[in-house]
C-alpha cells in the first residue's frame, strides 16, 4: 500500500503546482491544460478506490490510521476538482461576456423615424446594467456552486472520519454517554449544512428577483 500512497501523495502535489498554469496559460492552450489536469484527477481517484481497498486489508493496528490517510487524500483531492471547476465557470462567463460585447459592437444601426427613434444613451445605459446583473449572477452562481461542492466534500469526510471515530471508541471502550454525545454532534453539523445550503438557495433567488 506505501509505495501507491505515496505516488498518489505525490499527484496530488503535481496538481496543486500545476494550477497555477491556469492563470498564466493563454487562450490557445488552457483547455489543454485543464483537461491535463482533469486527466490527473480522475486518476488519482482510481488510485484512492483502490488504496481504500488495500487499506482494509492492513493489520487491525494499523488499519485506523491508513483509511485516516487515504480519507485525507481523498478530501484533498476533491478540493482540487471544485477549485477547477468553479475557474471553469468563470472562464466559461468571461467568454460570454466577450461574445456578447463583440455582438454589440458589430451591430450597425440604421436611421429611423423620429417617432420610433430609442435615445442611445438610455439604450447603452440598459444594456450596460444588464451586463452588470448578469456579471453579479455569473460571480453568484459560481461562488455558491463552489460553496456547495464544499459542503459535500465536508459532509462525506466527516461521515468518513465520525464511522472512525466510533469504531475507535468502541476499542477503546468508551461510555455510552460519549457515544451520543459525538453522534449529536454529527447530527447538528448535518442541520448546519443544510441550513448553509437553503440560504445560499434564498439568497441566489433574491438575487435574480431583484437584479433581472
Amino acid at each position: 500500500m506505501e509505495p501507491l500512497y505515496q505516488q498518489t501523495h505525490k499527484q496530488v502535489h503535481e496538481i496543486q503546482s500545476h494550477m497555477g498554469r491556469l492563470e498564466t496559460a493563454d487562450k490557445q492552450s488552457l483547455h489543454l491544460v485543464e483537461n491535463e489536469i482533469q486527466a490527473r484527477i480522475d486518476q488519482i481517484f482510481s488510485h484512492l478506490d483502490r488504496l481504500e481497498i488495500l487499506s482494509n486489508k492492513e493489520p487491525p493496528n494499523k488499519r485506523q490510521n491508513a483509511k485516516l490517510r487515504v480519507d485525507q487524500l481523498k478530501y484533498d483531492v476533491q478540493h482540487l476538482q471544485t477549485a477547477l471547476r468553479n475557474f471553469q465557470h468563470q472562464r466559461y462567463a468571461r467568454e460570454e461576456q466577450e461574445r456578447q460585447r463583440e455582438e454589440l459592437l458589430s451591430q450597425t444601426f440604421t436611421t429611423n423615424d423620429s417617432d420610433t427613434t430609442i435615445p442611445m444613451d438610455e439604450s447603452l445605459q440598459f444594456n450596460s446594467s444588464l451586463q452588470k446583473a448578469h456579471r453579479g449572477m455569473d460571480d453568484l452562481i459560481g461562488g455558491g456552486h463552489s460553496i456547495l461542492e464544499g459542503l459535500r466534500a465536508q459532509r462525506l469526510t466527516l461521515k468518513g472520519t465520525q464511522k472512525k471515530i466510533l469504531d475507535i471508541a468502541n476499542m477503546l471502550g468508551l461510555s455510552n454517554t460519549v457515544m451520543r454525545l459525538i453522534e449529536k454532534r454529527a447530527f447538528q453539523d448535518k442541520y448546519f449544512m443544510i441550513g448553509g445550503m437553503l440560504l445560499t438557495c434564498v439568497v441566489m433567488f433574491l438575487v435574480v428577483q431583484y437584479l433581472t
